[in-house]
């Protein structure tokens, strides 16, 4: 299965709750039809590693993911052999008696003890057709990492020396994501289809919650996502996202809230805010401030 038109890939992704605009769905639309890489870039929490989850489920594809860490290197990236199961083969070798040297170390170097890891999978052949290769948090690399993604998704290749050269039967479908805690190579990014996820709008916000939160009454979630987006402009060291907005309504609901109140709202900061340093500013009048703001955006709106 794959997606005809923009269209179908706004329907497809919103099957699977994900409410998606249009300059997004266009990105998407041709990183499929062209077989090019997607780079989303953007603030944490704003659904960008969510895209590549949605994508797999929507297309019957599988997801393999590759979570970028400092220090990643390419061979934890593609494969790893499998030191103890080659132990003890030497040594169950060396028991039995008269093991040939060679024959032993070509045996070792084979599939049979081959531990493959994201990119090596993302190259095999998968049910479904090619899977959907997430490459998240690229920005917690560095650059000898981006070096070695230049030339494996350039050729959809990755060369294992006791084995060759391995290229995918049919290329994956790539996506990466960084939240540009740095910023990442040019020479990558211009092989890839570039998107910024932002934080999402008023009226789209409110269809992410309506989609994720559906139990949550309308007034509740105006009020909700009136303010949050209120709270992304007050000067915080890091601001909510959306999977923070769908964390605070489900943490309402299960607490019966009908409507928010700067009491509640104390009591739940840390669904929404993360560092001490930002609920503290909330302390006090402060969430009486916003949320009076909040409501008089929804009175004008």
């Amino acid at each position: 299965m794959t997606f005809a038109t923009i269209d179908e890939v706004q329907a497809g992704l919103a099957a699977q709750d994900y409410v998606c605009g249009r300059a997004l769905a266009t990105v998407v639309f041709l990183s499929l039809k062209l077989g090019r890489p997607l780079f989303l870039e953007g603030e944490a929490g704003t659904g960008k590693t969510e895209i590549a989850k949605v994508i797999a489920a929507a297309l019957g594809r599988r997801l393999i993911r590759l979570q970028c860490y400092e220090g990643l290197d390419a061979s934890s990236a593609v494969y790893e052999w499998n030191f103890a199961e080659q132990m003890i083969a030497i040594r169950a070798a060396e028991a039995a008696g008269g093991a040939d040297r060679d024959e032993l170390k070509t045996e070792l170097f084979t599939e049979k003890y081959l531990i493959a890891r994201p990119l090596l999978e993302a190259m095999r052949p998968q049910p479904g057709g090619a899977p959907v290769l997430l490459i998240d948090e690229l920005d917690r690399t560095d650059t000898p990492f981006e070096a070695f993604l230049l030339e494996a998704l350039s050729d959809f290749q990755v060369t294992i020396p006791e084995l060759g050269t391995i290229a995918a039967p049919e290329p994956p479908i790539v996506i990466l994501t960084s939240n540009r805690t740095r910023e990442v190579h040019d020479a990558l990014k211009r092989r890839c289809l570039y998107h910024w996820v932002d934080y999402p709008d008023f009226d789209r916000e409110i269809a992410i919650l309506q989609a994720r939160a559906p139990e949550a009454a309308a007034a509740l979630s105006r009020e909700i996502v009136a303010f949050v987006q209120r709270l992304r402009g007050e000067d915080l060291f890091k601001k909510p996202g959306v999977a923070e907005t769908i964390d605070w309504a489900k943490c309402l609901l299960a607490l019966d809230v009908i409507n928010l109140s700067p009491a509640t709202i104390a009591d739940t900061l840390g669904a929404i805010l993360k560092y001490q340093d930002d609920i503290q500013k909330l302390q006090g009048s402060e969430a009486k401030r916003i949320l009076d703001e909040a409501k008089a955006d929804l009175e004008t709106a």
